[in-house]
């Protein structure tokens, strides 16, 4: 067996999602989550099959991010995985409805950093280990990090501790 790494590196302004699922039926049920998520969504999904052709399936409301996509899902080449690339809307706007899904299995990561798959080849074929998602920790937060952080999520719409 050997371990290799793929990297990701997301595109300016875009957020990537790499999961796992189970069923050809997965581009359409992904495909349909995320449309009905956010109105007028940008996105490029794929999917590797794991079975019968094993090829890596497409769909998406951008051209650019699909491209991407399929040639990056074909790039990390596990069966079952699945990548999403968004521009114009953020994970936490589309995560519940894709992880709702009967066809998903799970979420490695959902991140706007860039990310390294680590994946296991055998003769059979791929399948990831983990994610490296981002950077390492560089210490631990003081209370001007706090206040800066809480000021973020404010800024951006969120209230800590309030309905």
């Amino acid at each position: 067996m050997e371990i290799k790494s793929v990297k990701i590196d997301v595109p300016e302004e875009c957020n990537v999602i790499l999961g796992q699922t189970h069923f050809i039926k997965s581009v359409e049920d992904i495909y349909e989550a995320l449309v009905s998520s956010v109105p007028g969504i940008k996105f490029g999904f794929a999917f590797n099959e794991a079975s019968g052709p094993c090829l890596t399936r497409h769909e998406g409301t951008d051209e650019e991010l699909r491209k991407v996509a399929r040639e990056k899902a074909f790039e990390i080449g596990a069966g079952h995985v699945f990548i999403i690339y968004l521009k114009g809307a953020y994970p936490i706007n589309v995560l519940n409805s894709i992880k709702n899904l009967g066809v998903v299995c799970s979420i490695f990561c959902a991140t706007a950093n860039p990310v390294e798959v680590i994946l296991a080849e055998s003769e059979q074929g791929r399948g990831v280990i983990g994610v490296i998602d981002g950077f390492r920790a560089k210490g631990i937060e003081k209370e001007n990090d706090i206040k800066a952080r809480e000021e973020f999520l404010r800024k951006i719409g969120y209230k800590l501790g309030q309905a």
